[in-house]
Protein backbone atom coordinates (compact mmCIF):
# COMPACT_ATOMS: atom_id res chain seq x y z
CA UNK A 1 0.00 0.00 0.00
CA UNK A 2 1.15 3.53 -1.02
CA UNK A 3 2.01 6.34 1.35
CA UNK A 4 -1.18 8.32 -0.63
CA UNK A 5 -3.72 4.90 0.39
CA UNK A 6 -2.23 4.54 3.90
CA UNK A 7 -3.26 8.25 4.33
CA UNK A 8 -6.70 8.25 3.04
CA UNK A 9 -6.93 5.19 5.31
CA UNK A 10 -6.20 7.30 8.40
CA UNK A 11 -8.58 10.16 7.35
CA UNK A 12 -11.36 8.19 7.22
CA UNK A 13 -10.33 6.48 10.34
CA UNK A 14 -10.14 9.43 12.19
CA UNK A 15 -13.55 10.86 10.40
CA UNK A 16 -15.35 7.97 11.65
CA UNK A 17 -13.88 8.72 14.84
CA UNK A 18 -15.43 11.54 15.23
CA UNK A 19 -18.55 10.45 14.41
CA UNK A 20 -18.70 7.60 16.56
CA UNK A 21 -17.59 9.98 19.70
CA UNK A 22 -20.75 12.23 18.82
CA UNK A 23 -22.78 9.60 18.38
CA UNK A 24 -21.65 8.41 21.56
CA UNK A 25 -21.57 11.81 24.00
CA UNK A 26 -24.57 13.68 22.04
CA UNK A 27 -27.37 11.82 23.99
CA UNK A 28 -26.23 13.38 27.12
CA UNK A 29 -27.20 16.47 26.70
CA UNK A 30 -29.85 18.88 26.18
CA UNK A 31 -31.39 19.69 22.73
CA UNK A 32 -29.44 23.02 22.94
CA UNK A 33 -26.26 21.50 23.50
CA UNK A 34 -26.47 18.51 21.09
CA UNK A 35 -26.74 21.60 18.42
CA UNK A 36 -23.49 23.41 19.71
CA UNK A 37 -21.80 20.36 19.62
CA UNK A 38 -23.19 19.00 16.26
CA UNK A 39 -22.12 22.32 14.92
CA UNK A 40 -18.66 22.31 16.36
CA UNK A 41 -17.87 19.04 15.56
CA UNK A 42 -18.73 19.76 11.97
CA UNK A 43 -16.62 22.73 11.86
CA UNK A 44 -13.24 20.33 13.31
CA UNK A 45 -14.45 17.82 10.52
CA UNK A 46 -13.60 20.43 8.19
CA UNK A 47 -10.80 20.98 9.30
CA UNK A 48 -9.49 17.27 9.47
CA UNK A 49 -10.05 17.10 5.92
CA UNK A 50 -8.41 20.28 4.56
CA UNK A 51 -5.26 19.76 6.79
CA UNK A 52 -4.92 16.32 5.89
CA UNK A 53 -5.52 17.18 2.08
CA UNK A 54 -2.54 18.93 2.11
CA UNK A 55 -0.13 16.49 3.18
CA UNK A 56 -1.66 14.29 0.67
CA UNK A 57 -1.06 16.70 -1.78
CA UNK A 58 2.48 17.16 -1.11
CA UNK A 59 2.35 12.93 -1.75
CA UNK A 60 4.13 11.91 -4.78
CA UNK A 61 1.50 10.04 -7.28
CA UNK A 62 2.45 6.76 -8.83
CA UNK A 63 2.28 7.55 -12.94
CA UNK A 64 0.34 4.27 -14.84
CA UNK A 65 3.67 2.79 -16.87
CA UNK A 66 6.08 4.39 -14.56
CA UNK A 67 8.52 2.70 -12.61
CA UNK A 68 8.04 3.03 -8.55
CA UNK A 69 10.48 6.54 -8.06
CA UNK A 70 13.09 5.96 -4.95
CA UNK A 71 11.41 6.99 -1.34
CA UNK A 72 13.11 10.03 -0.92
CA UNK A 73 14.20 11.17 3.08
CA UNK A 74 11.50 14.18 3.39
CA UNK A 75 8.56 11.55 1.67
CA UNK A 76 9.32 9.45 4.72
CA UNK A 77 9.08 12.33 6.70
CA UNK A 78 5.51 13.25 5.47
CA UNK A 79 4.48 9.90 6.23
CA UNK A 80 5.71 9.81 9.71
CA UNK A 81 4.27 13.47 10.15
CA UNK A 82 0.97 12.32 9.42
CA UNK A 83 0.88 8.69 11.30
CA UNK A 84 1.97 11.27 14.32
CA UNK A 85 -0.48 13.39 14.51
CA UNK A 86 -3.40 11.03 14.31
CA UNK A 87 -1.64 9.09 16.81
CA UNK A 88 -1.61 11.75 18.79
CA UNK A 89 -5.23 12.71 18.11
CA UNK A 90 -6.25 9.27 19.64
CA UNK A 91 -4.01 9.53 22.50
CA UNK A 92 -6.24 12.78 23.16
CA UNK A 93 -9.40 10.66 23.78
CA UNK A 94 -7.20 9.23 27.02
CA UNK A 95 -5.61 11.98 28.06
CA UNK A 96 -7.18 15.57 27.51
CA UNK A 97 -4.29 17.56 26.21
CA UNK A 98 -4.40 21.33 27.55
CA UNK A 99 -2.04 23.99 25.35
CA UNK A 100 -0.11 26.52 26.57
CA UNK A 101 -1.76 29.30 27.86
CA UNK A 102 -0.86 31.88 24.47
CA UNK A 103 -2.28 28.93 22.16
CA UNK A 104 -6.29 28.99 24.50
CA UNK A 105 -8.83 31.70 23.98
CA UNK A 106 -11.10 32.35 26.49
CA UNK A 107 -14.89 31.04 25.19
CA UNK A 108 -18.38 30.97 26.45
CA UNK A 109 -19.58 27.56 28.23
CA UNK A 110 -23.25 26.11 27.63
CA UNK A 111 -24.60 23.64 30.23
CA UNK A 112 -26.96 20.80 30.08
CA UNK A 113 -29.91 23.11 29.08
CA UNK A 114 -28.44 25.32 27.02
CA UNK A 115 -27.59 28.26 29.13
CA UNK A 116 -23.85 30.23 28.56
CA UNK A 117 -22.56 30.11 31.81
CA UNK A 118 -18.84 32.00 32.94
CA UNK A 119 -16.61 29.31 31.97
CA UNK A 120 -14.27 28.48 34.90
CA UNK A 121 -10.04 27.41 34.86
CA UNK A 122 -11.29 24.04 33.81
CA UNK A 123 -13.97 24.33 31.13
CA UNK A 124 -11.81 26.87 29.27
CA UNK A 125 -11.48 25.53 25.54
CA UNK A 126 -8.38 25.20 23.99
CA UNK A 127 -8.26 26.02 20.69
CA UNK A 128 -6.03 25.20 18.48
CA UNK A 129 -3.75 27.84 16.28
CA UNK A 130 -1.77 27.20 13.39
CA UNK A 131 -2.51 23.72 11.40
CA UNK A 132 -3.22 21.69 14.96
CA UNK A 133 -5.39 19.31 14.42
CA UNK A 134 -9.10 19.51 16.33
CA UNK A 135 -8.32 17.14 19.79
CA UNK A 136 -11.41 14.96 20.26
CA UNK A 137 -10.18 14.04 23.21
CA UNK A 138 -10.10 17.51 24.62
CA UNK A 139 -14.24 18.19 23.49
CA UNK A 140 -15.13 14.19 24.71
CA UNK A 141 -13.50 15.74 28.17
CA UNK A 142 -15.52 18.78 27.87
CA UNK A 143 -18.99 17.35 27.12
CA UNK A 144 -18.56 14.90 29.83
CA UNK A 145 -17.01 17.32 32.16
CA UNK A 146 -20.11 20.04 31.84
CA UNK A 147 -23.03 17.19 31.77
CA UNK A 148 -21.45 15.77 34.96
CA UNK A 149 -21.21 19.60 36.82
CA UNK A 150 -24.49 20.57 35.82
CA UNK A 151 -25.94 17.72 37.58
CA UNK A 152 -23.83 18.04 40.85
CA UNK A 153 -24.28 21.88 40.59
CA UNK A 154 -28.21 21.19 40.64
CA UNK A 155 -27.81 19.14 43.88
CA UNK A 156 -25.90 21.44 45.26
CA UNK A 157 -28.34 24.35 44.92
CA UNK A 158 -31.14 22.09 46.34
CA UNK A 159 -32.41 20.73 43.46
CA UNK A 160 -31.92 17.39 41.73
CA UNK A 161 -32.56 14.98 38.81
CA UNK A 162 -35.28 11.99 38.49
CA UNK A 163 -32.53 10.36 35.94
CA UNK A 164 -35.70 9.32 33.79
CA UNK A 165 -34.32 10.08 30.10
CA UNK A 166 -36.68 13.66 28.28
CA UNK A 167 -37.93 14.79 31.85
CA UNK A 168 -35.48 16.21 33.41
CA UNK A 169 -35.27 18.95 30.04
CA UNK A 170 -38.37 20.06 31.34
CA UNK A 171 -37.04 21.24 34.52
CA UNK A 172 -35.00 24.48 34.21
CA UNK A 173 -33.25 23.41 37.69
CA UNK A 174 -34.49 19.96 39.13
CA UNK A 175 -37.29 18.86 41.26
CA UNK A 176 -36.52 20.13 44.92
CA UNK A 177 -34.34 18.23 47.41
CA UNK A 178 -36.20 16.95 50.25
CA UNK A 179 -39.19 17.85 48.97
CA UNK A 180 -42.37 15.29 48.48
CA UNK A 181 -43.66 15.05 45.25
CA UNK A 182 -47.22 13.62 44.15
CA UNK A 183 -47.30 11.56 40.95
CA UNK A 184 -50.31 11.28 39.70
CA UNK A 185 -52.43 9.23 37.17
CA UNK A 186 -54.92 6.88 36.18
CA UNK A 187 -54.32 2.50 36.11
CA UNK A 188 -51.82 1.61 34.01
CA UNK A 189 -50.47 4.72 32.97
CA UNK A 190 -46.23 4.39 34.29
CA UNK A 191 -46.47 6.14 37.71
CA UNK A 192 -44.89 2.97 39.35
CA UNK A 193 -42.11 2.49 36.58
CA UNK A 194 -41.44 6.08 36.49
CA UNK A 195 -40.81 6.12 40.31
CA UNK A 196 -39.08 2.71 40.34
CA UNK A 197 -36.89 4.12 37.42
CA UNK A 198 -35.65 7.26 39.52
CA UNK A 199 -35.21 5.21 42.63
CA UNK A 200 -32.64 3.50 40.48
CA UNK A 201 -31.01 6.59 39.49
CA UNK A 202 -30.10 7.54 42.95
CA UNK A 203 -29.53 4.14 44.18
CA UNK A 204 -26.79 4.06 41.52
CA UNK A 205 -25.63 7.60 43.16
CA UNK A 206 -25.22 5.93 46.10
CA UNK A 207 -28.16 7.28 47.63
CA UNK A 208 -30.04 5.67 50.35
CA UNK A 209 -33.86 4.49 49.10
CA UNK A 210 -36.91 2.36 50.04
CA UNK A 211 -40.11 1.93 48.19
CA UNK A 212 -43.06 1.61 50.23
CA UNK A 213 -45.76 -0.37 49.25
CA UNK A 214 -49.59 -0.58 50.37
CA UNK A 215 -50.29 -2.73 46.92
CA UNK A 216 -48.14 -4.87 45.38
CA UNK A 217 -45.48 -7.29 47.30
CA UNK A 218 -41.69 -6.89 47.51
CA UNK A 219 -40.60 -9.61 44.96
CA UNK A 220 -43.34 -8.41 42.54
CA UNK A 221 -41.95 -4.58 42.71
CA UNK A 222 -38.38 -6.31 42.70
CA UNK A 223 -39.65 -8.58 39.48
CA UNK A 224 -40.56 -4.97 37.41
CA UNK A 225 -37.36 -3.89 38.15
CA UNK A 226 -35.32 -6.49 36.76
CA UNK A 227 -37.67 -6.71 33.23
CA UNK A 228 -36.30 -3.17 32.86
CA UNK A 229 -32.60 -4.73 33.08
CA UNK A 230 -32.08 -3.31 36.38
CA UNK A 231 -30.69 -4.57 39.51
CA UNK A 232 -32.03 -3.78 42.94
CA UNK A 233 -31.17 -7.19 44.60
CA UNK A 234 -27.35 -6.13 44.77
CA UNK A 235 -28.69 -2.78 46.34
CA UNK A 236 -31.09 -5.00 49.15
CA UNK A 237 -27.78 -6.91 49.76
CA UNK A 238 -25.78 -3.47 50.34
CA UNK A 239 -28.61 -2.40 52.78
CA UNK A 240 -28.58 0.92 50.39
CA UNK A 241 -31.89 -0.19 49.36
CA UNK A 242 -35.35 -1.39 50.90
CA UNK A 243 -38.61 -3.18 49.64
CA UNK A 244 -41.44 -3.34 51.73
CA UNK A 245 -44.72 -3.84 51.82
CA UNK A 246 -47.13 -1.92 54.37
CA UNK A 247 -51.12 -3.63 55.22
CA UNK A 248 -53.09 0.01 54.70
CA UNK A 249 -55.45 -1.12 57.83
CA UNK A 250 -52.80 -1.66 60.50
CA UNK A 251 -52.03 2.27 60.07
CA UNK A 252 -55.23 3.12 61.49
CA UNK A 253 -54.30 1.38 64.66
CA UNK A 254 -51.66 4.35 64.90
CA UNK A 255 -54.15 7.24 64.08
CA UNK A 256 -55.76 6.99 67.44
CA UNK A 257 -52.10 7.59 69.01
CA UNK A 258 -51.67 10.74 66.18
CA UNK A 259 -54.55 12.19 67.10
CA UNK A 260 -54.00 12.46 70.63
CA UNK A 261 -50.16 13.65 69.90
CA UNK A 262 -52.31 16.27 67.59
CA UNK A 263 -54.41 17.50 70.38
CA UNK A 264 -51.70 17.91 72.77
CA UNK A 265 -52.80 14.47 75.10
CA UNK A 266 -49.68 12.63 73.99
CA UNK A 267 -46.15 14.04 74.78
CA UNK A 268 -44.25 11.09 72.52
CA UNK A 269 -43.50 11.36 69.24
CA UNK A 270 -45.74 8.76 67.50
CA UNK A 271 -44.23 8.41 63.28
CA UNK A 272 -46.77 7.99 60.92
CA UNK A 273 -44.49 5.19 59.58
CA UNK A 274 -41.82 2.44 60.78
CA UNK A 275 -38.67 2.62 58.96
CA UNK A 276 -36.04 0.01 59.15
CA UNK A 277 -34.14 0.47 62.12
CA UNK A 278 -30.57 2.73 61.52
CA UNK A 279 -32.45 3.47 58.18
CA UNK A 280 -32.65 7.40 57.33
CA UNK A 281 -32.86 7.32 53.59
CA UNK A 282 -32.47 10.16 50.94
CA UNK A 283 -35.27 8.29 48.76
CA UNK A 284 -38.87 7.69 49.59
CA UNK A 285 -41.41 6.17 47.04
CA UNK A 286 -44.76 5.70 48.79
CA UNK A 287 -47.87 3.43 46.44
CA UNK A 288 -49.81 4.56 47.02
CA UNK A 289 -51.66 7.25 48.75
CA UNK A 290 -54.73 6.31 47.69
CA UNK A 291 -54.30 2.85 49.48
CA UNK A 292 -53.91 4.17 52.39
CA UNK A 293 -57.07 6.54 52.10
CA UNK A 294 -59.33 3.26 51.64
CA UNK A 295 -58.37 2.23 55.30
CA UNK A 296 -60.06 6.02 56.67
CA UNK A 297 -63.16 5.19 54.82
CA UNK A 298 -65.76 7.85 56.59
CA UNK A 299 -62.97 9.21 59.04
CA UNK A 300 -61.61 12.18 56.47
CA UNK A 301 -60.84 14.25 59.44
CA UNK A 302 -58.44 11.13 60.35
CA UNK A 303 -57.12 10.85 56.97
CA UNK A 304 -56.03 14.79 56.98
CA UNK A 305 -54.55 14.98 60.41
CA UNK A 306 -52.44 11.43 59.00
CA UNK A 307 -51.53 13.24 55.92
CA UNK A 308 -50.29 16.55 57.27
CA UNK A 309 -48.20 14.14 60.16
CA UNK A 310 -46.69 12.37 56.77
CA UNK A 311 -45.16 15.13 54.93
CA UNK A 312 -44.23 16.35 58.16
CA UNK A 313 -42.39 13.26 58.74
CA UNK A 314 -40.56 12.87 55.02
CA UNK A 315 -39.89 16.73 55.67
CA UNK A 316 -38.31 16.11 59.28
CA UNK A 317 -36.10 13.15 57.82
CA UNK A 318 -34.63 15.53 54.89
CA UNK A 319 -35.90 12.61 52.13
CA UNK A 320 -36.80 13.40 48.95
CA UNK A 321 -40.38 11.84 48.38
CA UNK A 322 -42.50 10.74 45.44
CA UNK A 323 -45.99 9.73 46.27
CA UNK A 324 -48.30 8.10 43.97
CA UNK A 325 -51.75 8.90 43.85
CA UNK A 326 -54.56 6.94 42.06
CA UNK A 327 -57.02 9.42 39.50
CA UNK A 328 -58.69 9.46 36.26
CA UNK A 329 -57.35 9.01 33.48
CA UNK A 330 -57.98 12.74 32.82
CA UNK A 331 -58.18 14.01 35.84
CA UNK A 332 -59.49 16.95 37.18
CA UNK A 333 -58.64 16.64 40.72
CA UNK A 334 -54.99 15.11 41.59
CA UNK A 335 -55.29 13.35 45.19
CA UNK A 336 -58.43 11.45 46.97
CA UNK A 337 -59.02 14.62 49.08
CA UNK A 338 -57.35 17.52 47.10
CA UNK A 339 -55.01 18.19 50.86
CA UNK A 340 -52.46 16.07 49.38
CA UNK A 341 -52.13 18.21 46.28
CA UNK A 342 -51.91 21.52 48.42
CA UNK A 343 -49.16 19.90 50.92
CA UNK A 344 -46.95 18.52 48.00
CA UNK A 345 -44.02 20.39 46.85
CA UNK A 346 -44.99 19.37 43.18
CA UNK A 347 -47.58 17.65 41.69
CA UNK A 348 -46.51 15.61 37.97
CA UNK A 349 -49.31 14.25 36.19
CA UNK A 350 -49.32 10.97 33.48
CA UNK A 351 -51.96 10.55 31.26
CA UNK A 352 -53.06 7.38 29.75
CA UNK A 353 -54.86 9.23 26.83
CA UNK A 354 -57.40 7.72 24.26
CA UNK A 355 -57.27 8.77 20.84
CA UNK A 356 -59.90 6.42 18.77
CA UNK A 357 -59.41 3.20 19.29
CA UNK A 358 -55.80 3.40 21.21
CA UNK A 359 -53.72 4.87 24.02
CA UNK A 360 -50.88 6.97 24.75
CA UNK A 361 -49.00 7.67 27.37
CA UNK A 362 -48.00 11.82 27.77
CA UNK A 363 -46.85 13.75 31.31
CA UNK A 364 -46.48 16.57 32.62
CA UNK A 365 -45.63 19.00 35.65
CA UNK A 366 -48.26 20.72 37.24
CA UNK A 367 -46.86 22.69 40.10
CA UNK A 368 -43.32 22.50 41.22
CA UNK A 369 -42.54 24.66 44.44
CA UNK A 370 -38.89 26.72 44.25
CA UNK A 371 -38.27 26.48 40.39
CA UNK A 372 -39.72 27.24 36.72
CA UNK A 373 -40.30 24.47 34.70
CA UNK A 374 -41.73 23.95 31.21
CA UNK A 375 -45.68 24.15 31.40
CA UNK A 376 -46.85 21.54 28.68
CA UNK A 377 -48.07 18.51 27.77
CA UNK A 378 -45.49 15.86 26.08
CA UNK A 379 -45.60 12.81 25.00
CA UNK A 380 -43.86 9.55 26.59
CA UNK A 381 -43.60 5.95 26.40
CA UNK A 382 -42.98 3.25 28.48
CA UNK A 383 -40.19 0.98 26.44
CA UNK A 384 -37.47 -2.26 27.42
CA UNK A 385 -35.38 -0.24 29.46
CA UNK A 386 -37.92 1.89 31.07
CA UNK A 387 -39.70 5.53 30.93
CA UNK A 388 -38.69 7.90 27.94
CA UNK A 389 -39.81 11.42 27.88
CA UNK A 390 -40.17 13.40 24.12
CA UNK A 391 -39.58 16.99 25.75
CA UNK A 392 -40.10 18.61 22.18
CA UNK A 393 -42.92 16.21 21.39
CA UNK A 394 -46.25 18.13 22.69
CA UNK A 395 -49.70 16.71 22.93
CA UNK A 396 -52.06 18.63 21.31
CA UNK A 397 -55.55 18.38 20.57
CA UNK A 398 -59.04 16.98 22.62
CA UNK A 399 -57.73 14.78 25.33
CA UNK A 400 -60.44 11.92 25.93
CA UNK A 401 -61.35 10.14 28.83
CA UNK A 402 -61.67 6.38 29.63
Amino acid sequence: MGLLSKAESARNKKLHKVDKEKKQYIHQVSPARKKVITQEIRKKRKKIVKHLGKELTATPKLKKGKKIPTVKVSQVKTKVVIKDKIKNQLKGIKDKIIAPKGDQETVKDVDSKGKETIPTEETVAAKPTGNKLFDLGSLKAEIKSQFERSHATAAKEGFIYTGVPGFDDLLDNGIPKNGSILVAGGAGSGKTIFCLQTLFHHLAEGKKCIMMSFEESEEKLIGHMEQFGWNPRKYIKKKQFYVKRFNPFEITRSVDALLMQAKGELMIEVDPLILPKGFKPDFIVVDSLTAIASAFTAKDESYRIYIEQLFRFFENIKATALLITETEQVPKIFSTTGVEEFLADGVIVIYNIKRGNIRERAIEILKLRGTSHQNKIVAMSIGEKGVTVYPEQEVFGEIQGP
